[in-house]
């Protein structure tokens, strides 16, 4: 700790000691290191006042201070200081120091301190001063740390984000005993103390581009600043090798003299220093300001400048000028946002008023107040949006009536309402609808909404109601039960605290005996009254009350009727109220008795004397007489003129009458001209209304069609024409043929392309081992460069040849054909038992090839649909009759799960399984930074290896060593908790992609694993929950996801050019985050070999839990019915015919796998299989197949030929053959379907009400005008339609007949149908009619979806365009190798050269001869050759003789085998099959089936021999 009070009884400073006396060696050397303890001192207490400035807050004493910091949270407060963005209070472990002051240093403390490297490293500060984390948390380096900071503060300073660091060297003082304690603590670290002094210049030299430019502009601002002259300042500072920013020319005097200030505080500390630091320790920058000095200081006049227009803006109250002042570059505030300046410009002032207020004095907001206040600001204005988005849902809910969700939007923290209680939701329903109903009401806006206000005052006033309402339920309950009981003592109580009345005492026996009649009166004999009693709070709101169980509602209870015996609040105050009127009145009367005698006294003599006045006047006055005869004779007068007016009127009745009418006709004209005028000014309104009720009628119909149970005929016959096919109908329908059959053929392509060049790295891979192998590598790559150019055209001429051109007679084999596959595809049974019945190999190249060109690769949702099934029943196959216990799913390889992943990872679910994994795939091998290796051997290995390159030396470690003694050295430990540290986080990052991409994962695989969740279960009832999804995450995740997150180049998860490969740095990455995901989700924790792991274990388990969610959500799909809308007659619907693209090969070899395995597959005899395959016959050949003259005999080549038309592909429209035919009337579901076709016709051209009327009213000529025209039409249409979307015949004939005889057609069908039961007369054939109505909600979604399928197709198409690219890339590549390599070839062995055409050049065009080899077995035994001869001894090998001749083609042999002299047998011997067999591992062949020959020395032989290697 640092005592500057006491400077006078400590020790003198050291760095201003200078004694005259002469001292030994031993005690300079002693100076020396104290000098040395003291300037660290200073050091530290100059870094802990910066660091308490910046952190307002208090750190602990200089001489605790490294312990204090090691635990690494005031660095991450630091941090969290400059860069906020970056490092927030929740990244920081500990941060109030608990568990720190409780239990001391903790790993996780470690996290703080890396926290703040990286706070450094994104702000810039050049990473030579970071200390490595044990510097700080294992205390090797502090004196690192601290000159790190030092470092900071000063970059910090140029940035403009933090105060400038004191200077306190000479200034502060320190006891003997903490400088010689320190000295000693700096002897133990053993390190070198770093040069505080030339942080400027080391930050100056690291952030520049060219140091001795750089250097030359420091200094030429130094001098200039000495000079004091502005202008001259200016000028340097604007040196652009001075690389210094935001200097201003109008504040050049202002930089000047802080400048100028800061340069002779340097150089004062400076001299206070040069007494201790010898010449050539000695740095120009001690003296001199730096670079970022310079810059910091600019920063702090921009920044005053800044924070003056800021402070002048609030005084204006200018809003304009705040946000300018607010956003310059100096004050570098984090998120101002325009739209919120009017609450920073109220949340500034009130806080300068504030501050003002307590200092007495006006006073400047700073920079961390003003970035306080801005932040304040954005909350309080983001809250304040929140409670308006509030404020809309409460009113929203109060509009729906719904109690419950009324109460949800009340409890939002973010409306912030105070005393909510969950138990009034009813009642707060009813007074917010009342209280918004009344407000709408009295400001006549039926838009208006509560605001809180009121909203809170309507809570507040429901509270009051349900409480005043409970009280006097209970004062109610009482008192009744009181009456019944006969106990008066409680009724005064009750009525004065729960009634609130003002009773008298006096009148307690007369309150109980009134409420006792009252009650009597109201007895009834009802035994089942319930117990609930009903009050009306505020004259509208009801309150129930429970008197047994004394709880209360707003609710009315369910089947309950309240009491009706009770006395109600009501009548029990009337009667309290009436008891007390009545004694208050008898008191009253008795209190003033003597005056109420003298009142009534008054009054009657008052009505005495008026009575008398009254017949006083009357006898004086005769005034009713006279009124009397004036009456008479007034009526006289009036009588006499009506009769004159009436004799006038009927004297002259045509007069009148037609004046009438032509006032009438005036007036009727005049409100015509003004209604035909009003219309004309409002025509445009009168247009628009009229459109919106028709809008609202079509939309009602429409609404009646799709949500009707039974929709009406009338609004059937408003949208019958939307069943019509259009010519953009037969378009799309032409363009989804025409893309679907692209893309099969793309991906037929591309499979094929993918497997000659996986066959081609295989041959050069053995080019690489054996030279003569080039020839066939030459040849595959010209076959392979032929079919890449070639293979499409050949796919475009399929129509132009073979059996599609064939005769009628073929062209019935086709049709058959057409049949098989059509039955093959739409009953999955077949294929499932097919696929079981052939051994594994061929069943894998049956399913590549044939099952998926049979369904189209799922080009369409038809056939995805029925693939599916296919799935669904081969795997319920397997599981059945393969599995036997649940494990074998998982240990075995299931046929069908193969090729289920096989499929989703092809063509069609590539490209979601690149957009699910791609993004964080590239992410971690971007990252070049990443290395993540888990194994201590080679952690250890790599260490030694680096510690050898740092030291030049031979390191003293062994090299080879076991994993435990790797793990005994630290350096291996640490690097390896860091790669774990490294690997969760990157496999957090791959479980949130996969985890927030459940929706991207084909519906395939999900329903899949659905399917194979139930049949395990079902099949094994006792498995666990847990076990079937471990089962199921094996097929979703490690047969899946796993091959392309471990090789993400082989599953195009990413690009790789031709010749690109992954790096093993990536490649072992990739391999750790698979291997941590794999345990995770087979819930296997690290053991054994894998211990060093075991502390990810924790993680692995709770990431399983995850996986688990995962799992059961990906289940959680509809079935594919429900999914793709299609059932087994969705064929008959359907606008075309679906179609196949198979080669001539694929169907002769399924035709000949059904007949071999027909037995096994259709059992029946009566099966609708063995009838296609008895009409198909034998299996045929391809010349048969093709037909006569489809090859000449005559060519040397037909073989070749015929084997290239075998791969020529056709397309099959697919069709049933048990179709309903013309007369019968075995599928009602067909004649359902013309039956609507010809009710469809019927209605468009005659109007009716139902289908009967229809029917049974005949036709008028106008209406059998309209269905010619209709028929004619369509006939149109028809003679456009593409053959392979024409309707049957039939269907065409009927809908070409008279209005009259569709009638009696559909009249007949209808009967037919009722009598199956599908319709009834009773309800006019309603159901028909809701038929026809799915069936144009059903149109409208295929069209929908046949939209999305050409969006689909197109996607498609381009990845599979994309691919070609890739493949064809890699073909040029491919073949500029084999260039290189028969350039290299030809020079080396001039005897021969070997041409792209396969065929061998000799010199002079000369062949040349090689002679054959002659060797006994005996020899060929010694060189190992020859293992042994079945039934021959090994002495008598020497009667057996080989020859080995070579044959015409480069790689072929003859060997001959001769027994005493006698030619026994001879066999051909490839090269290429020899290599083929060693690439593959086998090293023993047999030989003419009896001798065992060594296959690699076999090759060495020949190699030696022929080849003269």
């Amino acid at each position: 700790m640092h005592h500057e009070e006491l400077a006078s009884l400590q020790r003198p400073r050291y760095g201003s000691i200078v004694d005259d006396e002469r001292l030994s060696a031993e005690e300079m050397d002693e100076r020396r290191r104290q000098n040395i303890a003291y300037e660290y001192l200073c050091h530290l207490e100059e870094a802990k006042r910066w660091m308490e400035v910046c952190l307002d807050e208090e750190l602990p004493p200089t001489t605790e201070l490294e312990e204090g910091l090691r635990n690494g949270v005031y660095l991450a407060k630091l941090a969290k200081f400059f860069a906020p963005n970056v490092v927030s209070d929740k990244k920081i472990y500990d941060v109030e120091q608990a568990r720190y002051k409780r239990y001391g240093l903790h790993f996780r403390h470690t996290d703080n301190t890396v926290q703040w490297l990286r706070a450094m490293e994104s702000i810039g500060l050049p990473k030579i001063f970071y200390p490595e984390t044990t510097d700080v948390y294992d205390r090797k380096n502090i004196p690192r740390m601290i000159y790190c900071i030092h470092a900071l503060s000063l970059y910090l300073f140029k940035l403009g984000l933090a105060p400038q660091i004191q200077d306190l060297l000479g200034k502060v003082d320190f006891t003997e005993e903490e400088i010689s304690n320190m000295r000693k603590e700096l002897e133990k670290y053993g390190i070198q103390m770093p040069s505080f002094s030339k942080i400027g210049g080391i930050l100056a030299s690291e952030l520049s581009v060219d140091e001795a430019a750089l250097h030359a502009a420091v200094i030429a601002i130094n001098e200039a600043v000495e000079k004091g002259i502005a202008e001259q300042t200016i000028v340097t500072l604007r040196n652009p090798n001075a690389m210094l920013l935001n200097v201003d020319e109008e504040l050049a005097q202002d930089y000047q003299n802080e400048l100028f200030d800061a340069k002779r505080k340097k150089e004062s500390n400076a001299r206070l220093k040069n007494g201790t630091i010898s010449d050539e320790e000695r740095d120009v920058y001690e003296e001199l300001l730096t670079q970022a000095e310079i810059q910091g200081n600019i920063n702090k006049i921009n920044i005053h400048i800044a924070l003056v227009q800021v402070n002048e803006a609030i005084d204006r109250q200018d809003e304009g000028a705040l946000m300018a002042g607010l956003n310059r570059p100096a004050l570098s505030l984090l998120e101002v946002l325009p739209q919120n300046s009017s609450w920073y410009l109220l949340q500034l002032c009130d806080s300068k008023e504030q501050k003002m207020q307590i200092a007495g004095i006006p006073n400047m907001l700073d920079k961390s107040e003003i970035q306080k206040e801005v932040s304040l600001a954005n909350a309080e204005a983001e809250a304040h949006k929140l409670r308006i988005i509030a404020i809309g849902h409460i009113n929203e809910a109060v509009d729906q009536g719904n109690p419950e969700k009324t109460l949800e939007a009340l409890l939002l923290p973010t409306a912030k309402l105070q005393d909510v209680r969950p138990v009034n939701a009813r009642h707060y329903q009813d007074v917010l609808h009342h209280a918004k109903a009344q407000k709408c009401k009295e400001s006549q806006d039926e838009s208006a909404l509560l605001w809180l206000d009121e909203i809170q005052r309507g809570i507040n006033d429901s509270n009051n109601n349900i409480k005043e309402a409970a009280a006097l339920a209970v004062g109610i309950s009482v008192i009744n039960k009181s009456l019944e009981k006969g106990d008066s003592q409680p009724i005064l109580m009750i009525l004065q605290s729960r009634f609130g009345l003002r009773v008298i005492p006096e009148c307690a026996e007369a309150y109980f005996r009134k409420l006792s009649e009252a009650k009597n009166m109201k007895t009834t004999e009802d035994s089942s009254e319930s117990p609930w009693i009903k009050l009306v709070m505020k004259a509208m709101y009801d309150y129930y009350y429970n008197v047994e169980t004394e709880e209360g509602t707003c609710v009315a209870p369910k089947g309950v009727v309240p009491k009706t015996s009770w006395l109600t609040g009501e009548e029990i105050q009337n009667i309290a109220g009436q008891v007390t009127a009545d004694y208050n009145r008898e008191q009253l009367w008795l209190a003033n008795e003597n005056l109420i005698v003298g009142l009534q006294a008054r009054a009657r003599g008052f009505l005495v004397r008026k009575n008398f006045q009254e017949r006083k006047d009357y006898l004086q006055n005769q005034e009713p007489s006279a009124i009397k005869i004036q009456a008479f004779w007034k009526g006289f007068k009036q009588r006499k003129s009506y009769v004159d007016r009436l004799k006038v009127l009927q004297g002259n009745v045509a007069a009148i009458v037609k004046i009438q009418s032509w006032v009438k006709m005036w007036l009727a004209r005049r409100a015509y001209r003004n209604r035909l005028q009003y219309f004309k000014d409002h025509n445009d309104q009168i247009v628009k209304i009229q459109a919106f009720l028709r809008a609202n009628k079509a939309r009602e119909d429409y609404r009646t069609l799709i949500g009707a149970e039974n929709p009406p005929l009338t609004v059937l016959r408003k949208f019958a024409y939307l069943l019509d096919q259009s010519d953009l109908d037969f378009q799309e329908e032409l363009e989804v043929m025409r893309l679907r059959e692209e893309v099969v053929t793309k991906i037929r392509s591309n499979q094929q392309l993918e497997k000659d060049l996986n066959l081609m790295d295989i041959k050069i891979g053995l080019l690489v081992k054996n030279r003569i192998t080039l020839q066939d590598v030459v040849l595959h790559s010209k076959k392979l460069n032929k079919k890449s150019k070639s293979q499409l055209e050949e796919m475009v001429m399929v129509d132009k040849q073979g059996i599609k051109g064939l005769s009628k007679e073929r062209r019935k084999k086709l049709e058959a054909y057409q049949h098989l596959f059509y039955l093959l595809q739409t009953n999955p049974t077949y294929l499932a038992k097919l696929i079981f019945q052939m051994p594994q190999n061929k069943s894998t190249k049956f399913m590549d090839t044939v099952i998926f060109t049979l369904y189209n690769y799922a080009s369409n949702q038809r056939e995805e649909y029925l693939l599916l099934k296919l799935f669904k029943t081969a795997l319920e196959e397997e599981i059945n009759s393969k599995v036997d216990q649940i494990q074998d799913i998982v240990t075995g390889n299931p046929t069908v799960i193969k090729m289920v992943v096989s499929f989703n990872r092809g063509a069609r679910g590539q490209n979601t399984l690149r957009q699910l994994l791609a993004p964080v795939v590239k992410e971690i091998m971007e990252d070049k930074s990443l290395i993540i290796n888990t194994s201590p051997v080679d952690v250890y290995k790599a260490w030694v290896n680096q510690l050898e390159m740092q030291t030049g030396e031979a390191s003293k470690l062994p090299y080879d060593v076991t994993t435990e003694q790797a793990l005994t050295h630290a350096e291996v430990v640490n690097k390896l908790e860091s790669s774990i540290q490294s690997l969760r986080a990157v496999t957090d990052k791959v479980l949130t992609s996969i985890f927030s991409s459940l929706n991207m994962m084909p519906y395939g695989m999900r329903y899949i694993a659905k399917v194979l969740k139930s049949s395990l279960h079902e099949k094994f009832p006792d498995a666990t929950e847990d076990e079937l999804l471990k089962i199921v995450g094996n097929l979703l995740y490690y047969r899946y996801m796993n091959p392309a997150i471990v090789a993400p180049d082989g599953f195009d998860i990413i690009d790789i050019t031709a010749g690109g490969q992954i790096h093993p740095d990536q490649r072992r990455n990739l391999g750790c985050v698979a291997k941590v995901l794999q345990h995770a989700a087979s819930n296997k924790l690290f053991e054994g070999e894998s211990e060093h792991l075991s502390s990810m274990n924790t993680y692995l388990s709770q990431t399983y839990q995850k996986f688990r969610n995962f799992f059961q959500a990906a289940c959680d799909v509809p079935e594919p019915e429900e999914k793709f809308n299609i059932d087994e007659y969705s064929d008959m619907v359907t606008l075309s015919k679906p179609v196949i693209y198979i080669s001539i090969e694929e169907i002769i070899n399924t035709h000949s796998l059904l007949l071999e395995h027909q037995d096994a597959i259709a059992t029946e005899t009566n099966d609708l299989l063995n009838e296609l395959l008895e009409g198909l016959g034998p299996v045929p050949d391809i010349e048969s197949f093709l037909g006569e003259g489809a090859v000449d005999p005559n060519d040397p080549n037909r073989e070749s030929t015929l084997n290239q038309l075998a791969k020529t592909e056709i397309s099959l429209s697919l069709t049933s053959k048990y179709e309903l035919r013309e007369g019968e009337d075995q599928d009602l579901k067909s004649l359902m379907i013309k039956t609507k076709r010809l009710i469809v016709d019927v209605i468009r051209t005659q109007p009716g009400d139902t289908l009967l009327e229809i029917l049974e009213t005949p036709a008028t000529a106008q209406q059998e005008s309209e269905n010619l025209k209709l028929v004619e039409k369509r006939a149109i249409l028809d003679s456009k339609t593409p053959e392979k979307m024409k309707h049957s015949q039939s269907i065409f004939e009927d809908g070409q007949l008279p209005i009259e005889q569709k009638k009696r057609k559909i009249q007949r069908n209808l009967r037919t149908l009722e009598q199956a039961g599908l319709v009834s007369s009773a309800t006019k054939y309603q159901e028909i009619i809701n038929e026809i109505a799915k069936d144009i909600r059903n149109q409208r979604r295929y069209r929908h979806h046949r939209k999305a399928e050409l969006v689909k197709l197109q996607q498609t198409l381009n990845a599979l365009n994309s691919k070609t690219a890739f493949y064809e890339e890699q073909i040029n590549y491919y073949n500029t190798y084999i260039k290189t390599c028969l350039d290299n070839l030809t020079r080396r062995n001039s005897r021969r050269s070997i041409k792209f055409d396969g065929k061998e050049e000799v010199k002079g065009s000369k062949k040349l001869k090689q002679t054959p080899l002659k060797y006994t077995a005996a020899r060929l035994h010694e060189k190992g050759v020859i293992l042994e001869i079945e039934d021959l001894q090994t002495n008598q090998f020497k009667n057996v003789m080989f020859d080995i001749t070579p044959g015409e083609e480069v790689g072929d042999f003859e060997i001959k085998a001769k027994f005493l002299g006698v030619e026994m047998e001879k066999v051909q011997l490839h090269f290429q099959d020899l290599l083929q067999m060693q690439y593959e591992g086998v090293a023993v062949m047999k030989m003419f089936d009896k001798a065992k020959v060594n296959v690699n020395l076999l090759i060495f032989l020949l190699n030696k021999k022929f080849y003269g290697k």
